[in-house]
């Protein structure tokens, strides 16, 4: 079960470079909070290639 969920996407080479830092930095920031599932997409087409992660979170109990 889950309360939440933040989705990161990238779609330009630079953001697709810097997305697994600004998961952890989300995460670091977070700490109140526990990932419980999470799902990692690519999709593409002739010029654009989307890569997603999306994180399905709950709050830690007390």
């Amino acid at each position: 079960m889950f309360t939440g969920v933040k989705v990161f996407s990238a779609t330009k080479a630079k953001e697709r470079e810097e997305l697994g830092e600004n998961v952890t930095r989300w995460l670091r920031s977070n700490q109140d909070l526990d990932v419980v599932d999470r799902v990692v997409s690519q999709s593409s087409d002739n010029e654009f290639h989307c890569l997603s992660v999306v994180l399905f979170y709950k709050e830690k109990k007390a």
